[in-house]
C-alpha cells in the first residue's frame, strides 16, 4: 500500500514537472528568445510611423521601435507588414509576436489583446479642404469623411460625429487617396500623418478641422503573456529615461515625445 502511494506521488510530481516545463516552453518571451527571431507587425502605409522608402525598405517611428526591441532582446528582427484592419488579427493568429503599428488602446481591443505602456504620442483629427467650415463635431454632420476601416479614427468618428457620412477604406493609402481624389471632403488620421502629406505636397488644400482624441501608441501583445509585457515595459522605460524615445519622436514627428502614460 505504501509502495503504491509512493508510486502515485512520484507520478504526480512527474506530471506536474512536465506541465510546468510545457508552460515555460509555451511562454511567448521564452519562445522568442529560443527562436532568436522576433516577428513584429508594422505599418508600411502610414508615414511617419511606417512607410516604404525609395530603397523599398520599411522606415518610420514604429520600425525604429521594433528595431530597438529586437536589439534589447538580442534577437533578429523580422518585420511583418500589416494594414490597420489586420494588425490585431495577425497577432491573434500568431502571424506576429508583437504589433507595433501606431496602435491605440480601446475597450474593444483590450478584450482580445494586452498592451505595453505607451511608446509614442499620437493625436487623431479630421482634416479637410480649406474652404470647408467645420469647427466642432456637430458641423461634421452631412460631411463626407474618409477613414480607414477598424482604425481608432473610425471608432471615434462613429461615436463623436454620428451625423457624418463616413466612407471606409481598407488601408490608409486608400483613405488618403480618396480625399486627394475628391471622393471625400475630409479624412480622419493622425496629425503627424497629415503633416507628412502636406510636406510632400504643399499645394494640397488641407486644414485641421476637429481634434478627435489624444491616443498614444502602445505595443500590442497576445493575451496572457505577462512576462513579455513586463520585458517590453522595461525596454520602453529605459528608452524614455535615456532619451531614446524623445530622439525617435524628434526624428519622425518633429518634437520630443514628452510625458507618455504608463
Amino acid at each position: 500500500m505504501k509502495r503504491r502511494s509512493l508510486l502515485l506521488s512520484l507520478i504526480a510530481v512527474a506530471i506536474a514537472a512536465t506541465v510546468s516545463a510545457n508552460a515555460m516552453a509555451e511562454d511567448a518571451l521564452s519562445t522568442i528568445l529560443a527562436r532568436k527571431v522576433i516577428r513584429v507587425a508594422v505599418p508600411t502605409d502610414y508615414p511617419p510611423y511606417g512607410s516604404v522608402g525609395t530603397d523599398m525598405t520599411p522606415r518610420g517611428y514604429d520600425i525604429d521601435m521594433a528595431t530597438l526591441v529586437a536589439k534589447k532582446l538580442g534577437v533578429k528582427l523580422e518585420l511583418v507588414p500589416v494594414t490597420g484592419p489586420n494588425r490585431v488579427a495577425y497577432l491573434q493568429t500568431k502571424k506576429s509576436d508583437l504589433t507595433i503599428s501606431s496602435l491605440g488602446k480601446t475597450p474593444e481591443r483590450e478584450k482580445v489583446i494586452d498592451y505595453s505602456i505607451a511608446y509614442a504620442p499620437f493625436f487623431d483629427a479630421v482634416f479637410g479642404k480649406q474652404e470647408i467650415i467645420a469647427k466642432n463635431y456637430n458641423e461634421l454632420t452631412g460631411k463626407v469623411i474618409a477613414v480607414t476601416r477598424g482604425s481608432m479614427q473610425d471608432e471615434e468618428l462613429s461615436r463623436l460625429a454620428p451625423g457624418a457620412v463616413i466612407k471606409r477604406f481598407e488601408d490608409n493609402n486608400g483613405t488618403v487617396s480618396a480625399f486627394l481624389a475628391g471622393q471625400a471632403q475630409m479624412f480622419a488620421t493622425g496629425t503627424a500623418v497629415a503633416a507628412t502629406i502636406k510636406t510632400k505636397d504643399p499645394s494640397v488644400s488641407m486644414d485641421l478641422k476637429v481634434i478627435l482624441s489624444n491616443s498614444p501608441c502602445y505595443i500590442g501583445v497576445l493575451k496572457g503573456e505577462p512576462q513579455l509585457v513586463a520585458r517590453l515595459n522595461e525596454i520602453i522605460r529605459e528608452a524614455k529615461s535615456n532619451g531614446a524615445i524623445d530622439e525617435m519622436s524628434k526624428k519622425w514627428l518633429g518634437a520630443p515625445a514628452g510625458p507618455l502614460p504608463e
